[in-house]
């Protein structure tokens, strides 16, 4: 059996030094039949150990009811199966640009602030999923003959918290629940973030995009022996909805990586393939300061402007990598894979059949929650989504302004079964006054919670209340629509009807239709005319669509689609089209 362990200087691989040249892949970002192209890719590319972190709130929707925790174990198989490395990154919190930095909805609604310290209600739930979980991480470690060379304790600690206890007990745990690889921690190349997130004994590694001698010199104030990583050398950046799309020349990210291996250091490629976020999971940054902020919402795409593209096709920058890291290979790289098979040629259908958004929410809804006050969607329990909330503005009285304290994050509103306007923004108010008495429904969407910062694990849906003037409107009936009720027999429930011919813009509502292929592969499916919401082929979620950009198509992996007719569901939120194209 191998040994892994860190000297003085060096990663030693039993007693002899090794380099770590490493790259983000993340398993739950990629169709699972695609895993051992991408792995190729990476291979191809140069590297010999790929990283992936794990999101808890994936893997454990509700308290103690899990699903599909064996995809870590199948995945790192599969690294194993392409004669890599892995380190995983566990958490259990993992930032990620994933919905909540990968925490689940239902415990940072019970725990609150209390997140990411020594709480012991806190730490009683970590402690309850590492035990989970980590069997299928110990179980493959390289002193077992598997692939695990390395497991992170926590994600970027010193970007959040201080509290010293906390980082040294999720190490502990760790070892207690059997990792004998070593641990590591990754933080900000800042004198105060390495000072919050290193553990005494646990090697400390960095994270930047470049400049990184200044970045080793300050993480040897603080480490002094050890060898020298780069957990997360980001080599492009993530997208929000509505902001421009993020690029990096490949020639300066290639000349990024040149200088972390001159320098003698190991390195994480982040990302080395990015994927897809999948089923609406994508998260969402704050922009400004702790209290006004407003949302910066992810997109599907987790491109990242990647070596290896979304698609898993080879970029200029794979090209300039592969070139940099020829220079550290022991022998030729490998050959790059074929690309997967594409979609033969375009094509695309009229989606015919339509239920309101009411119907939807009659056959596929949650249970009705009835009370004074709006409660969050961590009250009824949804994760991602969107809640009608249902109120009657009592009369008779005057036109007032109508509007939402604390909404996140974004409303359709109605004022007696008429569209009345879209409210974003923590503070929001209708742009035209309400008499009583009406009925208001709110159809508030969550655009992803946040995944980094201060404000992480915030509550979703309408957190203080709905006022009329300056006063609460009380008594709500609200009901949850989670994206995990769009199953095949749910929807196979639902009373659809025929859309009319020449009606026009469509109205929101779920719309489906068939889409006939011949010569199935990896497509993109583009939504002209749409407005906003989500999509599935044949039962499995693309993720959220918005047609403010940058991002124009949602990309399917050929595995989802079938030779001859795959069905199309469209949740239209705001104003649908009449056909979608596969190209």
């Amino acid at each position: 059996m191998a040994g892994f362990t860190v000297g003085d200087r060096d990663f030693l691989l039993d007693g002899r030094p090794v380099r770590l040249l490493s790259g983000a892949l993340h398993y739950f970002r990629v169709h699972e039949e695609q895993w051992g192209h991408r792995l190729a890719m990476l291979r191809a590319m140069g590297l010999n150990c790929v990283e992936t972190y794990v999101p808890w709130n994936l893997h454990e929707p509700e308290p103690g009811r899990l699903r599909d925790v064996g995809a870590l174990g199948r995945f790192l198989d599969a690294v194993r199966a392409a004669g890599m490395w892995a380190i995983v990154r566990p958490g259990p919190y993992i930032c990620a640009e994933w919905e909540n930095g990968g925490l689940p909805h239902w415990l940072t609604g019970r725990v609150g602030r209390r997140v990411r310290t020594r709480d012991a209600e806190y730490l009683g739930h970590v402690t309850r999923w590492f035990r989970t979980l980590l069997p299928q991480v110990v179980a493959r470690q390289i002193d077992r003959d598997g692939p695990v060379i390395m497991v992170q304790a926590e994600n970027e600690y010193g970007s959040y918290g201080s509290d010293r206890d906390y980082p040294r007990y999720v190490a502990d745990l760790l070892e207690a629940c059997g990792v004998t690889v070593p641990l590591f921690t990754s933080d900000g190349p800042e004198d105060h973030m390495l000072t919050g997130g290193s553990i005494p004994g646990v090697l400390a590694t960095v994270n930047f995009g470049s400049g990184a001698r200044a970045a080793f010199e300050v993480l040897r104030r603080h480490q002094a022996r050890g060898p020298l990583m780069c957990m997360e050398l980001w080599c492009g950046w993530f997208d929000h909805w509505g902001d421009a799309h993020a690029v990096r020349g490949a020639e300066d990210a290639a000349a990024a990586l040149a200088e972390v291996l001159e320098y003698g250091a190991s390195v994480n490629v982040y990302m080395a393939h990015g994927g897809t976020n999948f089923g609406g999971w994508a998260g969402a940054n704050r922009s400004g300061s702790l209290h006004d902020g407003s949302l910066e919402a992810t997109v599907t795409s987790y491109d990242y402007d990647a070596p290896v593209d979304e698609a898993g096709l080879p970029t200029a920058k794979f090209w300039a990598f592969r070139e940099v890291l020829a220079r550290y290979a022991r022998g030729p790289l490998p050959p790059v894979p074929a690309p997967p098979a594409r979609l033969e040629r375009r094509v695309g259908a009229a989606l015919r059949e339509w239920v309101p958004l009411d119907g939807v929410l009659e056959e596929l809804g949650d249970e009705e929650w009835d009370g004074p006050v709006p409660p969050s969607f961590e009250e009824l329990g949804v994760d991602r989504g969107l809640v009608r909330y249902r109120l009657e503005v009592p009369g008779p009285r005057q036109p007032y302004p109508l509007g939402v304290a604390g909404l996140r994050d974004r409303a359709v509103v109605y004022v007696d079964g008429v569209r009345a306007g879209v409210l974003e923004g923590e503070d929001a108010v209708l742009a035209e006054p309400v008499a009583g008495p009406a009925v208001v429904d709110l159809w508030v969407e969550s655009l992803g919670r946040v995944n980094y910062g201060p404000r992480l694990g915030e509550s979703k849906g309408v957190t203080g209340g709905v006022l009329h003037e300056r006063q609460y409107v009380h008594g709500v009936r609200a009901r949850g629509l989670r994206v995990d009720a769009f199953t095949a027999e749910g929807v196979a429930k639902v009373p659809f009807g025929p859309v009319a011919d020449g009606e026009g813009p469509g109205r929101p509502g779920l719309y489906r239709g068939v889409v006939e292929v011949a010569g199935a592969g990896d497509a993109a499916l583009e939504l002209p005319g749409w407005t906003r919401g989500f999509v599935w082929v044949n039962g499995f979620c693309l993720g959220r669509f918005w047609g403010v950009g940058p991002q124009e198509s949602l990309f399917v992996p050929g595995p989802v689609l079938r030779e001859g007719a795959n069905e199309v569901w469209v949740l239209e939120l705001e104003g649908a089209g009449a056909h979608v194209r596969l190209v």
